[in-house]
């Protein structure tokens, strides 16, 4: 009976860490395990085992083929491949009958090392998907029960805030000169990449590469703990009851949870377009320049270019985590068995394949709505519509009119993931946040 149990124990080592057993196990809180809490912990970790099985097991067969290993694995929000589960099969079943029974499913994390299951990989990639390039528009992650009953969660929005404020720092000139050229920019005035940041020095120094950034760190904080708030209470209500969604569900609590952050935080965004555009010594500051708007132009002024904005959260961020999920998928199908970690270069590959991509879909809405957002500003410009702005682009400009300062927008995106992917792991080390 005792080397019955001790195997089970050792089995269970590779689920749960030692110090984490040992609190489990005891049950006097004495902070040590005797033999009798001992032997309950390993039969309870034996109907863990067990329970596991059952749930995997869907035909109720006494047994799992490759199928349901896929199915449970979707429901895990990974996507594999008939190939790849076959593998994972493979890996376990011992008698060659291409399905698993109990006594194979119980002796498998004998042989496997913790370090090898998709759910560890799962996690790893989970919170690796915060990388900001200053357009905050990516779907909110999902946290596990155990991170938000430990706090966990809360350290991981501190740290994406964190890594946020100083990649949009770093990249602001860029950010900025983005602005002038959709602004500005036209066939008559083909301003181009050296010339608007020569004009931005000339005009006002090297601190006006800035103008607009700390407006622009400000709303981080509150966007985020709105999609964050928003995101939990929608998959509670399209009726998810799953750990993790998968990226259908993702997508539409995501698309609806950045609607909502971004009607409640738009004004910020109007302030943030006005600052950058300003000449030296036109407004003091933030309050000076919502004080100056609100005189001149009234409430609405905060809302203009509220439409193309919100139509431009579902292609950047449709675009943004499908080219993502697929990319860490085609990693997982093809590298999963071999190592939980994908490197840097892999998540940073990712990272910037899809934010590009996400912001290529949405940039002519992302370009109509600055526009709206300054007309105001430009000395004897009429007061367009959002289709009007469309028109008379394309009509004066041709299509590539709606893509006028993308090479500086491009240009941040690796700088950006970079920073932020650098700055987000050491802020979580110093918060105490264990990647998986």
């Amino acid at each position: 009976r005792i080397s019955h149990e001790c195997s089970i124990g050792l089995r269970s080592v590779f689920f749960l860490p030692l110090q984490k057993a040992v609190k489990s196990a005891d049950n006097d809180l004495d902070g040590q395990m005797v033999f009798e809490e001992f032997v309950h912990y390993l039969q309870d970790q034996e109907k863990d085992l067990k329970l596991v099985f059952k749930n995997l097991d869907r035909r109720r067969a006494d047994k799992m083929d490759s199928k349901e290993i896929m199915q449970s694995l979707q429901d895990l929000g990974v996507h594999i491949s008939q190939q790849h589960a076959e593998k994972v099969l493979q890996s376990m079943d011992k008698n060659g009958t291409m399905t698993i029974d109990w006594n194979e499913w119980s002796n498998y994390p004998l042989l496997q090392p913790k370090e090898n299951n998709i759910p560890e990989i799962t996690l790893y990639w989970k919170h690796s998907t915060l990388f900001d390039v200053g357009d905050n528009l990516m779907v909110p992650d999902d946290f596990t029960t155990e991170e938000k009953l430990t706090g966990m969660w809360w350290r991981h929005l501190v740290a994406g805030g964190g890594a946020g404020a100083v990649s949009r720092t770093f990249t602001a000139p860029l950010d900025r000169l983005k602005v002038l050229m959709q602004v500005h920019g036209s066939r008559s005035n083909n301003m181009c990449i050296m010339s608007g940041l020569t004009q931005m020095i000339k005009e006002g120094g090297m601190r006006s590469l800035w103008r607009g950034n700390g407006i622009n760190i400000i709303k981080i904080a509150p966007e985020s703990a709105i999609k964050f708030m928003a995101y939990e209470q929608i998959k509670r209500l399209i009726g998810s009851d799953k750990e993790t969604l998968g990226i259908l569900e993702r997508f539409v609590a995501g698309s609806m949870a950045g609607v909502i952050a971004q009607s409640t935080i738009y004004p910020m965004e109007v302030l943030k377009t006005r600052l950058a555009l300003r000449k030296t010594g036109q407004y003091s500051g933030i309050s000076d320049c919502a004080k100056s708007i609100f005189r001149r132009e009234g409430l609405g002024a905060f809302y203009k270019g509220f439409i193309p904005n919100m139509m431009g959260i579902i292609p950047y961020a449709g675009m943004d985590l499908a080219v993502y999920e697929t990319l860490k998928n085609s990693w997982l199908e093809k590298y999963g068995t071999n190592s939980t970690d994908p490197g840097v270069l892999v998540l940073l590959g990712c990272g910037t394949v899809s934010s590009t991509c996400g912001q290529l879909a949405s940039y002519p809405l992302a370009l109509v709505r600055t526009r709206m957002q300054a007309q105001a500003m430009l000395e004897g410009s009429p007061q367009m519509t959002m289709s009007g702005l469309f028109k008379q682009i394309i009509q004066t400009e041709g299509a590539t009119g709606l893509y006028r300062g993308l090479a500086p927008n491009f240009l941040k995106v690796i700088p950006a993931v970079s920073i932020s992917y650098v700055v987000y792991e050491n802020l979580k080390t110093s918060l105490g946040v264990k990647s998986r």
